[in-house]
């Protein structure tokens, strides 16, 4: 082979070793990009007659940042949904590569005297749904409010420990723990927690979504 040859038979194998190397440094058998969340609920998801940075999901991503942790929590909540409502439209707006579910519902149900078995009936099949898609789920839980009456919240409240159970999901049973009844954490509706109530909703709640993401990066790995 002569000089000429052999120069450029160098240069076109230096050239293909360094064009590899970045695809192959990617593939690591790990993933660089976030984790991407969906808070799916009603109203105490979406953030009811709060700026979009004062809703649930805004505050929750801002403080899983700030204690280091690549994530996007994407606000799939709507004001008003029932469990029914959020079944019919858990397809679309769950989309195709999400990392985990934040499942909130339930309330409305409650409030609307909804049978608590139809409640039920209706998350789990969401949650069916979303094992078949094999997406992880964080199921928060909602209390019936006092004006049912006992016989009522007797069969609504067990509802998400059942679920849970079931489904072997965790499970965080009251989502407006530290929030009902105390004064200066609702709207003026008195049902609705207020920018100062969703902080308080997202410190009661930041722990357990940290051990969430953590079961999600082991079944990344």
């Amino acid at each position: 082979m002569s000089f000429k040859a052999s120069l450029l038979h160098f240069i076109v194998m230096f050239t293909l070793c360094f064009a590899v190397i970045p695809a192959a440094a990617q593939d690591t058998g790990g993933r660089s990009e976030p984790i991407q969340l969906v808070g799916f609920g009603d109203s105490l998801m979406a953030g009811y007659q709060l700026a979009p940075p004062e809703s649930y999901t805004a505050q929750l991503e801002a403080a899983l940042k700030a204690k280091g942790h690549d994530v996007a929590v994407t606000n799939a909540g709507v004001s008003g949904d029932t469990t029914s409502g959020g079944l019919s439209r858990i397809d679309w707006s769950v989309p195709d590569g999400t990392d985990g579910v934040i499942l909130e519902l339930g309330a409305n149900d409650a409030l609307r005297g909804i049978s608590p078995e139809q409640s039920e009936k209706n998350l789990d099949a969401i949650l069916a749904r979303l094992k078949e898609r094999n997406i992880p789920v964080f199921l928060v839980g909602i209390l019936a409010p006092p004006n049912m009456g006992g016989d009522y919240a007797e069969r609504f409240n067990p509802i998400y420990k059942r679920l849970a159970d079931k489904y072997e999901i965790p499970l965080y049973p009251f989502f407006l723990d530290g929030v009902t009844t105390v004064e200066g954490m609702q709207l003026d509706d008195g049902m609705h927690p207020n920018a100062k109530g969703v902080s308080v909703m997202v410190e009661k709640t930041i722990q357990p979504v940290e051990s969430f993401l953590g079961e999600i990066k082991a079944k990344r790995k």
